[in-house]
């Protein structure tokens, strides 16, 4: 069974990204937010990370809070997250 993910902080990391392949951390661990390091892994936390590919170079909203319903982007829930 899948742990629940850390939230790694209330707040989206705004990127500005260039085109390729990027690996989301859905499980909070990872020390290089909000991109994978492993963490899930070697923590065997059940959770993957989300492979998102960039087609063109553009400013990314990443999911900080792990709680999105459009993983891996931001869609505000971090606002609505009790303290």
């Amino acid at each position: 069974m899948a742990m629940e993910p850390k939230i790694a902080q209330r707040a989206p990391y705004v990127k500005d990204e260039k085109p390729g392949e990027y690996h989301w951390c859905a499980c909070g661990q990872s020390q290089n937010q909000p991109y994978c390091d492993g963490s899930h892994q070697r923590l065997n936390t059940g959770l993957s990370p989300i492979r998102v590919e960039l087609k063109e170079a553009k400013k990314v909203a990443w999911c900080g809070c792990k709680r999105s319903s459009h993983k891996p982007f931001c869609d505000g829930t971090h606002a609505r997250l009790p303290k």
